[in-house]
C-alpha cells in the first residue's frame, strides 16, 4: 500500500476505500487510542494531573440521546466507535484531504498535532455541551489533559498510518 493510498491522498482525491485501508485505519486506531488512554489514565494522574474518564463522556451523551449508559456502551463507544472508527475516519477522509489540498505535501507532524486539536474542540468543547456538561468542561484540569490527550491521539494515528505505509 503506498503512502498516498492511506495517509496523504492526492490534491482532491480521498484514499481508496480498501481492506488494507481499513486494516490500517483499525491499527492506527488503536494504538493511537491505547497511547490517549496511557496518558490520560496513567500518566497524567501519576504525574498529579487529572485522570481522563472518556468512557463516561460517551455515557453521558448515550445518556442524553436516551440510549443504553452502562459502562459497556461507553467502553464500546469510546473505543470502538470513535477511537477506531470515528476519528481515523475523520483523519483519512476529511482532514488530510482538506490539508493536503490547502497545504500541500508539507510534512506530517504539524496537520496531525492539528488534528488532535481539532478533535479536543470537537470532543470536549462540543460532546461535553450536547452531553449536559459544562462547556470544555469548564477549563479545569481535565480539559487539559484531554487537550494532551487528543494532540498525542492525532500524532500517533498518524504516525502508525505512516509507519504501515512504508514500502
Amino acid at each position: 500500500m503506498s503512502t498516498t493510498a492511506i495517509h496523504s491522498p492526492a490534491l482532491g482525491k480521498f484514499p481508496s476505500l480498501s481492506v488494507a485501508t481499513l486494516g490500517a485505519m483499525f491499527i492506527s486506531g488503536f494504538f493511537a487510542t491505547i497511547a490517549f488512554d496511557l496518558w490520560g489514565q496513567m500518566i497524567s494522574p501519576a504525574l498529579g494531573f487529572a485522570n481522563l474518564s472518556p468512557h463516561g463522556l460517551a455515557r453521558s451523551l448515550l445518556s442524553t440521546l436516551g440510549l443504553p449508559s452502562g459502562d459497556f456502551a461507553g467502553y464500546f463507544v469510546h473505543f470502538y466507535l470513535v477511537g477506531l472508527i470515528g476519528y481515523p475516519v475523520g483523519w483519512l477522509f476529511i482532514f488530510a484531504p482538506i490539508w493536503t489540498r490547502i497545504m500541500g505535501q508539507r510534512g506530517w507532524f504539524l496537520p496531525s498535532a492539528l488534528y488532535g486539536f481539532g478533535l479536543w474542540i470537537f470532543a470536549i468543547g462540543g460532546i461535553t455541551a450536547i452531553a449536559g456538561l459544562p462547556f470544555f468542561l469548564g477549563f479545569t484540569g481535565i480539559a487539559w489533559v484531554a487537550l494532551v490527550g487528543h494532540v498525542l491521539y492525532g500524532i500517533v494515528l498518524v504516525a502508525v498510518l505512516r509507519l504501515i505505509a512504508r514500502p
